[in-house]
């Protein structure tokens, strides 16, 4: 066929073009072998060079048999003919210009350059395409091989993505053409056009397009496409094509973005964006909440499209509203997000236009509704969005009061996400407030209240002067004219509507008409005052007034004239015809009111002025005044969340606080300082939080010099230091050792801490006592800088003066100790300890000190006398020596004392009184000692016989080696080994028979101590004071530390004290005594554990907080074995005081991490809890329970929980127990097998469920089940909401008609119910000595089990411990033997006595 008589068609699939379709239609005549392909292609390129782009139409074949190939051929075929189309497309599209311009261009040549163009076109794309799969296949095979690809490129010189991009461009200079004239009547066939683009849309489904490197393709894509957008009518297939990609392709979103804008601002095809957004929201809500990739394409695409077009997509806006809506919380977010991009791009700035400035409140207004959304996801976007707002200052003033009230309410969310994000809104708002670098309320309610009262003077003055201006009738009636024509206007239209209701009376004169017309026109009822007029017309004919008419003017002209004279007065209208006359007849006491109103309208505009400043003023003072409560308020909730277990959280708390200080608001130092604990934690991302807040707040202070600056570093960190307790202290100087470690504070601020402390520097002496704290801080990191100048320091808080500084003292001592290692020298180390002489002239001072002021009754003396001790048995050599000699004379000088008092002509009678502060003090100082000696001994003594051990064991090691060989000294090793555990053993007994034997020994200084102290201990009502009592106490304890003997000895006068004491700081001082003693005797103090249990509930706050730290270590750290007691510390989660409160939930924390703790105890807890005579309130057990309850999260547990309390309901005994089972039993987190397992156990409660409250509660747990029920399980729950229904209306008999149906029906064995357990007796102080008797050891009764015990073994019980614990000693499991009848050791004595 020649190629002037066929056409060309367009094939969908390449098959097509084998087949006859039509007359006249190109068909492929050869599929070609390969082997002749490459000289069929030099015949084509032969071809070409002589007859050009119309070659192809005699050597298409050749190109279709390459493709048909493709797969087999060589790649070097494959680029040569791809090159060569290339070149054929480009020389078509070069000549086609000329071509078309040429107006002699008959059909046949035309139609010979269509069929050429679109072959031409068809080869190259289809070959296009061929080489872009070809190329993804092999990147997908090419996992392992990085350098594959490069040398592959290198060795054929051949980069498909540069030729991909020119193959592009090539394309897109081609359709720039005026190609239309080639087809019939200049309509350009959609298949072609379809041809390009949906080349362009392939291989936009690559996924690598979005890389970086394919950068030019995508954007030379985007630039053919936006030419078929301009030039061929592509927007209704461009917009069906992009609405599918992006529902299958989620990585192409952010390019279709790209693409879009570019095509609306570069290309001008603006409507395209509301075309596909009108796609978009089209699309049913309910879809894309099951379409959820689909959903994340749209939502990514809207949202980045508002960023790079915000005001084209403004207008479409309408469309999307419906998706806000909608269940997909992705498509809600993207909403809310194009919004504020439109806020921020587009409708921001003070010069906004009525129409803009609503659509901009509508959006705010809408972000701020879905704050409250119910996704947490949705409620977190919001507040970024925000936050962005506030940060590009485009949120109006006016709406600051309603975001932070937003903001601070989210802080209460549920989600941690939406808590941090409130947290980032909340100092977004700090950081660009508009009111003030300083927001503190104090200092902004004076300025307030001061500019208030201003603004009300200025108005009531401004008020006085209006009331004694006569205002303008003439003025007043320009003003009203208009609203009266329009009231005449309705009247005169509506005439039969209206009824007279304004009459006249007979008697009524026409000035009595004319004052109530003007009365009700003053008033603005101008429709009664036109009625009334009306009326008068008709009343008063033949009054010249009422009845005069002007012909020439209008009947409506006429009738508002009278009103008008009415209003003004006769006056006024003769004013208007003769203004000379009206004011020569005006008397001299008359001034014109014109001429008055002129005067006061040139003073108004300054004063008005005035007045709308001060307005403004005010009404800023308020927004800072408000914003700043606001702040205050957030401040108390974000400073609870500071130790949430959540990282992030905590970070964005510290720099809240961070900015929070720096803007000056009060209540931020609270924050700062709370921060400080966390400095322990185990995150380091927490910690280095911590050290970057303060690194941020104190080491970069402003100043013109580094001495200016170290000055107020350090005026900052003494402020720190104002009140603050010993773990503040503790936080701060590990801080500060941090810093000083990394070297990050400046030698300026150690000299200046130097000079203020010798005094070089004028300062007060609290600023001198805290630049020594500080020097002692850091000597922590860097123990040179007090270690170098020890003297100085001496001489700076020791030396003699009077009266003596304990304080400056006391802080010298602690910077001196910082010096040496205060951690047990480990085996390593063969270096021996740091130790100063006896006769060192620290330890002469320190004496001295001591004993001077042991005297005297300062009570800073005893804080630095324990000081003072501690540290001559850190640093001194044979410590014992000196502590003796401070006991020696200070007892001595006690004994002089004694001997002054008794005067030998005073009645021999007498008893010689002591001063009390000395007992306190003697006590004291001896208590200290024997503790000091005991640590000193265990660590220092110790630790010094285990080094120089260590080392004649590595001479002797030294001295054998070169006589044994390799075998014999493997050998050596491995009994030396023995030897060196033997010996630690022998050492440590050593140290044990010292303590126990010779320390409290009659021959011993500390012996001399313990009748004395005894004697106090014993005898509260002749020892009565509470300093003395206090210091007796934990001298007590001190000495029981030592000695298991004398503890065991003394345990039962430290118990006796710890319930019998009336005074709460005796009680809490012998609460840790005993905690100590626990840890170090646990064998001796565990019988009388009840009675640490019993401070829980003291009434003392005080002791409570003690208590409840004290069983917080002991229970953490296994020194106290858990069983049911552990009640009294769940009763602490509803302590009226907060920190109470926290220290329990704390505790629980704690031990929900250690195995199945808590689910072990929680039968016991509950038991206890609801026991009537001796649990808590109804309310405060819901609350308790919530708590522990929210700690169950393993699966099994629950299931096994749940069969257990259904259990519990046959052993309860009251309603309140029924209640209280039912509510613990509805707060586990239920799934199907606990629901089966429930319904297993359905009989035990079923007869319960006649009761209202319980059957509700039953209910909240089907309500709790069908949230997230899967559709297989809506028949177990559908069956269990039945039978509690059936139940709880017709009782139990009903229920075996419901399982008539279902098979046998489960039959519970009976359970015969169990004696009632031990009541739980309230843990107060016992009425007689005879009560106090020590318990016996807990094996002894496990020994001998009485005859009625062993009975109750056989009977049938119900156990509640866990199945799955192996944790023995957290079971809750308790056989007979072992349950405890009572709860302390006193009635339990009492109780055996009664049964003998």
């Amino acid at each position: 066929m020649s190629p002037q008589l066929y056409e060309f068609h367009l094939p969908l699939a390449p098959e097509e073009l084998l087949k006859s379709g039509g007359v006249n239609q190109y068909v492929v005549q050869e599929v070609l072998s390969i082997r002749n392909l490459p000289s069929q292609l030099r015949a084509f390129q032969a071809a070409f060079r002589a007859q050009g782009p119309l070659a192809t139409l005699e050597h298409f074949d050749t190109v279709y048999s390459i493709l048909h190939h493709f797969r087999s051929i060589d790649p070097g075929l494959k680029e040569d003919t791809l090159e060569f189309l290339i070149k054929v497309v480009s020389r078509h599209s070069q000549d086609l210009p000329a071509i078309l311009d040429n107006a002699t261009l008959n059909v046949s040549d035309r139609s010979a350059h269509l069929n050429a163009l679109k072959m031409n076109c068809y080869a190259l794309i289809r070959l296009l395409e061929s080489f872009e799969t070809s190329q993804t296949s092999l990147m997908e095979l090419d996992l392992g091989g990085k350098g594959k690809k490069a040398r592959a490129r290198a060795a054929h010189g051949f980069d498909w993505e540069e030729e991909r991009q020119s193959i592009l461009q090539l394309l897109t200079q081609l359709l720039q053409l005026d190609i239309r004239q080639l087809w019939n009547h200049a309509i350009i066939e959609e298949e072609f056009v379809s041809l390009v683009t949906g080349c362009c849309y392939r291989l936009l489904e690559n996924p690598t397009i979005n890389h970086q490197k394919n950068r030019p393709t995508r954007d030379a894509i985007a630039r053919l496409l936006g030419v078929a957008l301009t030039r061929y009518n592509h927007m209704l297939s461009a917009t069906v094509k992009i609405i599918q990609m992006l529902q299958h392709f989620e990585h192409l979103a952010p390019v279709l973005v790209s693409a879009v804008s570019l095509w609306a601002t570069e290309y001008g095809m603006k409507s395209i964006v509301g075309e596909i957004v009108r796609e978009i929201g089209q699309k049913c809500p309910q879809e894309l909440s099951r379409d959820t990739s689909g959903a994340k394409g749209f939502a990514t695409f809207l949202t980045e499209l508002a960023e790079r077009v915000p005001a084209i997509l403004m207008s479409s806006m309408c469309i999307l509203l419906d998706h806000l809506d909608g269940e997909n919380h992705v498509m809600r977010n993207a909403v809310l997000a194009a919004m504020a991009e439109m806020v921020l791009q587009v409708l921001n700035g003070d010069q906004l236009e009525e129409a803009a400035r609503d659509t901009r409140d509508q959006f705010l207004d809408t972000l701020q509704a879905h704050g409250h959304d119910v996704s947490s996801f949705v409620r977190s976007r919001v507040l970024q969005l925000f936050t962005r707002i506030v940060q590009q200052k485009a949120l109006p003033l006016t709406r600051f009061q309603a975001v932070v009230t937003l903001a601070v309410g989210r802080l209460a969310d549920k989600s941690v996400l939406v808590c941090k994000n409130a947290i980032q809104l909340l100092a977004s708002f700090l950081a660009n407030n508009p009111f003030s670098c300083k927001l503190s309320d104090t200092d902004l309610a004076g300025p307030l209240q001061k500019e208030t009262q201003k603004l009300q003077e200025m108005r009531a003055k401004r008020q006085t002067a209006a009331a004694s201006t006569v205002l303008d009738p003439e003025e007043e009636w320009e003003a009203m004219l208009p609203e009266l024509k329009s009231t005449l206007q309705q009247l005169r239209k509506l005439p039969q509507e209206e009824e007279i209701s304004e009459k006249i009376a007979t008697t009524e004169t026409t000035e009595a008409v004319k004052g109530r017309i003007c009365q009700l026109l003053a008033k603005a009822s101008y429709k009664r005052a036109m009625i009334l007029t009306q009326e008068a017309i008709g009343h008063f004919q033949e009054s010249e007034f009422f009845s005069h008419m002007d012909p020439e003017e209008s009947e409506e002209n006429t009738f508002l004239n009278l009103l008008g004279t009415i209003f003004k007065g006769p006056a006024a209208s003769t004013q208007e015809k003769n203004p000379q006359v009206s004011a020569e007849n005006m008397g001299p006491g008359q001034t014109n009111c014109k001429d008055k109103l002129s005067v006061s309208e040139l003073e108004r505009p300054g004063e008005k002025d005035a007045l709308v400043k001060q307005e403004m003023l005010v009404q800023y003072l308020q927004d800072a005044y408000r914003f700043s409560l606001k702040i205050t308020e957030a401040i108390g909730i974000i400073s609870k969340m500071m130790y949430e277990n959540t990282t992030t959280v905590v970070q964005e708390v510290i720099e809240f606080f961070v900015m929070a200080f720096q803007f000056g608001v009060p209540q931020a130092l609270f924050g700062v300082r709370r921060m400080l604990p966390l400095i322990w934690s185990k995150e380091p991302g927490v910690r280095e939080a911590v050290l970057n807040a303060y690194r941020q707040l104190y080491l970069n202070p402003k100043g013109d010099s580094a001495r200016a600056k170290a000055q107020a570093l350090i005026q900052n960190l003494s402020l720190l230091l104002v009140d603050a307790s010993v773990g503040t202290i503790q936080c701060l100087e590990e801080i500060l050792c941090e810093f000083v470690q990394k070297d990050e504070l400046k030698p300026a601020v150690t000299q200046l801490l130097w000079e203020r402390a010798t005094e070089k520097v004028p300062c007060s002496a609290l600023e001198r006592c805290s630049s020594v704290m500080l020097l002692g801080m850091m000597a922590r990191g860097k123990p040179e800088i007090v270690g170098s100048n020890l003297d100085t320091l001496v001489s700076i808080g020791l030396d003699e003066k009077l009266p003596q500084d304990y304080r400056l003292a006391l802080q010298v001592c602690h910077a001196i100790a910082n010096i040496s290692d205060r951690r047990k020298p480990s085996l390593a180390k063969c270096h021996p300890p740091f130790r100063l002489p006896q006769e060192h002239r620290l330890f002469e001072r320190l004496q001295e000190m001591v004993i001077k002021g042991f005297v005297h009754p300062d009570p800073l003396w005893i804080p630095f006398k324990e000081v003072a001790v501690t540290l001559i048995y850190q640093l001194a050599e044979g410590p014992e020596g000196i502590c003796a000699q401070i006991l020696q004379r200070c007892a001595k000088q006690a004994l002089e004392k004694l001997e002054e008092k008794s005067n030998p002509q005073d009645d021999p009678k007498e008893t010689p009184m002591l001063p009390t502060f000395l007992l306190m003090n003697l006590l004291s100082l001896a208590g200290d000692v024997a503790l000091q000696q005991l640590i000193h001994l265990e660590h220092a003594v110790s630790g010094e016989l285990c080094r120089r051990r260590v080392l004649r064991e590595e001479q002797e090691h030294k001295t054998k080696e070169s006589k044994q060989n390799v075998s014999t000294e493997t050998t050596m090793e491995e009994e030396m080994g023995l030897v060196g555990a033997t010996a630690d053993d022998t050492e440590a007994e050593l140290i044990r028979s010292i303590c126990e034997m010779e320390l409290l020994d009659g021959n011993q200084i500390l012996a001399a101590f313990v009748p004395l102290l005894l004697k106090v201990c014993n005898n509260p009502g002749l020892y009565s004071n509470p300093e003395l009592c206090a210091a007796a106490s934990l001298a007590l304890g001190k000495f029981c530390m030592i000695s298991a003997t004398f503890c065991d000895s003394q345990l039962r006068l430290l118990f006796t004290m710890l319930e019998k004491s009336s005074l709460p700081i005796l009680r809490s001082n012998i609460m840790i005594a005993t905690g100590d003693l626990a840890i170090r005797f646990p064998n001796l103090v565990d019988p009388w554990t009840p009675h640490l249990y019993a401070r829980l509930r003291d009434p003392a706050q005080q002791v409570r907080k003690t208590a409840g730290l004290v069983m917080t270590h002991l229970i953490l750290k296994d020194m106290v074995k858990v069983k049911g007691q552990v009640s009294e510390m769940a009763v602490l989660l509803i302590d009226p005081v907060p920190q109470i409160a926290a220290l329990a939930k704390n505790f629980f924390n704690e031990l929900s991490h250690k195995g199945n703790a808590i689910y072990n105890l929680l039968p016991d807890i509950i038991s206890r809890l609801s026991d009537p005579e001796g649990g808590v309130e109804e309310e405060p057990f819901h609350t308790i329970m919530k708590q522990l309850l929210s700690y169950i999260t393993k699966d099994k547990q629950t299931e096994s929980l749940v069969e257990k309390l259904c259990q519990r309901f046959r052993t309860a005994r009251t309603e309140r127990q029924y209640r209280d089972l039912a509510y613990c039993v509805s707060q586990l987190p239920f799934t199907e097998r606990g629901l089966r397992k429930m319904l297993d156990n359905f009989d035990c409660f079923g007869d319960k469920l006649s009761d209202e409250s319980i059957f509700s509660v039953f209910l909240s747990v089907v309500s709790k089940l069908r949230r997230g029920a899967k559709p297989e399980g809506k028949a177990i729950i559908d069956e269990f909401e039945q039978k509690l229904r059936t139940c709880h209306t017709r009782g139990m008999d009903a229920i075996e008609e419901l399982e008539i149906g279902q098979g046998s029906s489960q039959k519970t064995p009976a359970v015969k119910k169990q004696p009632a357990v031990a009541r739980r007796q309230h843990l107060a102080s016992a009425a007689s000595d005879n009560d106090f008797v020590t318990p016996e050891p807990r094996h002894t009764t496990r020994r001998h089990p009485k005859t009625q015990q062993r009975t109750t073994k056989k009977k049938p019980r119900i156990v509640f411990s866990s199945d799955e614990s192996s944790e023995e000693e957290l079971s809750a499991e308790m056989t007979e033997d072992e349950t405890p009848k009572n709860t302390t050791p006193i009635r339990r004595a009492s109780t055996r006595r009664h049964r003998s």
